[in-house]
């Protein structure tokens, strides 16, 4: 068997096919990662299969997966390495179809009204902003930086907008375990309870991309009712409370009248 065939490599062609070392691919096929080579004689030999699943795990790898992990990946969807990576893809699929900006760290000042560290540290402790090096950040969310800037430009302060990014993220953590529990009690346990057949991986894959837009229209139609009553509720309020504010002269105390 030469090293030019495509179908069927010795463990060292292995390797320097996938760019691995003999010792990793044998320390995979000891966790169970790969499967045994097929045995011809004393020789093993690896085939596609082999390749492709070497290929996946590096990938997962790249992704963040530890080889626990994936190990697991791969068990649960019967060894399907292509229903693993599509799996893995919609998890780790970003929520929202925003991208990054990189901003200067003097339009950053100009936007917030201010520069100071302690704010900025802030802002990357709030998962809002990622410095570069340079003076320059990167906003994880420009849409949530433009609605920053339109509230300093109403006056309201720099730590004071932090505050109220702060109190949404809270809030809005909240409404994301409500749906992460929805799906692992729904689709998830009852897949799991089954034994995770392999045919169910793709069903349970479209339910975490369905998920995305359900969420979110979801929460934004609440948030809108929401901010209906809680802006009419607000405003009648004060309108009644300055309805019985005294007004004009009928404030001022009048004055002991003495006599004659």
């Amino acid at each position: 068997m030469s090293e030019s065939s495509n179908d069927q490599l010795k463990i060292d062609e292995l390797a320097r096919r996938t760019g691995m070392t003999v010792r990793n691919i044998r320390a995979h096929q000891s966790r169970g990662l790969i499967p045994a080579p097929e045995v011809r004689g004393r020789t093993g030999y690896y085939g596609p299969d082999h390749l492709a699943r070497i290929e996946l795990i590096k990938e997962l790898q790249t992704e963040g997966y530890n080889l626990d992990l994936i190990r697991r990946l791969l068990d649960g969807a019967g060894g399907s390495s292509g229903e693993v990576l599509r799996f893995t893809r919609a998890v780790r699929e970003p929520f929202g179809d925003e991208e990054p900006q990189v901003i200067e760290l003097d339009e950053l000042a100009e936007r917030w009204g201010a520069a100071d560290p302690a704010l900025l540290r802030r802002g990357e402790e709030l998962g809002l902003i990622r410095p570069l090096g340079g003076g320059r950040y990167e906003a994880l969310s420009p849409r949530l930086l433009r609605a920053g800037t339109e509230l300093a430009q109403l006056g309201v302060p720099p730590d004071k907008v932090l505050d109220v990014a702060e109190r949404i993220r809270r809030h809005a953590d909240r409404v994301a375990k409500i749906y992460v529990g929805v799906f692992l009690d729904s689709v998830w346990k009852p897949f799991d309870e089954a034994g995770r057949p392999p045919e169910g991986w793709p069903e349970v894959r479209e339910s975490i991309e369905r998920l995305r837009p359900l969420a979110a229209e979801a929460l934004l139609a609440v948030f809108q009712l929401a901010m209906d009553d809680n802006v009419e509720g607000a405003l009648g309020r004060e309108l009644e409370r300055g309805a019985k504010r005294p007004r004009g002269g009928g404030s001022r105390k009048r004055g002991k009248r003495t006599k004659p």
